[in-house]
């Protein structure tokens, strides 16, 4: 279950301290800045996974997708 995935030229995580945050580092992890904060639509991350197309990541309330390098979520549905 990766919780940090590598998107382009950028690391993408699940906060280790918030599984509702996601974080992203463009210096190989020595340094991580927020990227998206999921409110109830969405909830907590569990695991990312990138396609080529778009990010998928599983959530406690389900499939979710991003088409922007997880700056915005939506709900599979």
């Amino acid at each position: 279950m990766p919780v940090m995935i590598i998107v382009k030229n950028e690391l993408l995580r699940i906060s280790p301290k918030d599984a509702h945050k996601l974080e992203f580092s463009l210096n190989k992890g020595q340094t991580w800045l927020p990227r998206f904060v999921a409110g109830s639509n969405i909830g907590e991350f569990k695991d990312l996974v990138d396609t080529g197309k778009e990010l998928i990541a599983t959530t406690s309330v389900g499939l979710c997708f991003s088409v922007n390098g997880g700056r915005t979520w939506l709900r599979r549905r």
